[in-house]
């Protein structure tokens, strides 16, 4: 059966690193099919930033919408819902700012787009000594499967054929990564989007998706497609995970499938 057509935003979100930003968003040139709009969810106020979103976008004639606020700490899952709000497509692809995308990465996510779920890509990581030579040669055709310097180098290989012969459970939201997820914004509302109440790094994306899995809606996670490299860098301050993990468990024990404080309070 011919799926209907739809349109796709590509939503990403970045603080503070613009040299990672100017690689994903010129993986965005090589995509075999382009979004229909691009998002940058800023959760700060970087000159730096800005000046490379409006370069990217003059030299190469993309519209890209660059919504940011105040640096007051880590506060991802508040920009994210203002960014989702100035977005009109269908379909929302969420990386993150440090994700080069293979080319087929748009393609892919829209192959493996159902009505009824949303759903997990694949991410493989880039080595440290390896990032540091991406960053200076800026060189992101020089990324495959077998190059050196990859860690969990399976999920660098994209073999479509196969990649509906895994299964996870579609109800479990745990590790569920916003680095590479997709989902249809209709869904997205339903549920209030991100709950903005979460501070610092942890949990905001396993408990959206625990929320829409409460609404009725499906993981599914792809394997061998839509393939993400995920440029090194050090970890985020974990200092809050603690909360933000009894936020998470709350969601799970009383099957919220709607929060205040999220999409609509934004």
């Amino acid at each position: 059966m011919e799926k209907t057509p739809f349109t796709v935003a590509l939503m990403i979100s970045t603080y503070k690193w613009p040299e990672a930003l100017q690689l994903v968003l010129k993986s965005v040139l090589y995509q075999s099919r382009r979004p229909d709009e691009i998002i940058i969810a800023e959760d700060g106020d970087d000159a730096r930033t800005a000046w490379c979103i409006e370069d990217f976008s003059k030299k190469h004639g993309i519209p890209i919408k660059h919504v940011y606020h105040e640096d007051r700490g880590f506060r991802k899952s508040l920009i994210l819902n203002k960014a989702i709000k100035e977005i009109e497509s269908d379909y929302i692809i969420e990386i993150d700012g440090d994700i080069v995308m293979h080319r087929e990465f748009i393609a892919d996510h829209m192959r493996a787009a159902r009505k009824g779920f949303f759903v997990q890509g694949s991410r493989t990581l880039i080595a440290e000594w390896r990032t540091h030579e991406l960053l200076q040669t800026k060189d992101i055709s020089s990324l495959h499967s077998f190059m050196r310097g990859l860690g969990n180098r399976f999920n660098a290989l994209r073999v479509p054929l196969f990649s509906g012969c895994f299964f996870v459970n579609p109800r479990k939201s745990h590790n569920i990564k916003g680095c590479n997820l997709a989902f249809w914004k209709n869904d997205y509302v339903k549920v209030n989007g991100y709950y903005s109440g979460f501070e610092g790094w942890g949990r905001e994306d396993s408990e959206l998706g625990e929320r829409l899995i409460n609404l009725g809606i499906k993981k599914k996670k792809v394997k061998l497609a839509a393939v993400g490299y995920h440029i090194f860098h050090t970890f985020n301050s974990r200092a809050n995970l603690g909360t933000n993990e009894k936020i998470y468990r709350e969601t799970v024990l009383y099957k919220y499938s709607y929060r205040p404080n999220g999409y609509l309070e934004a």
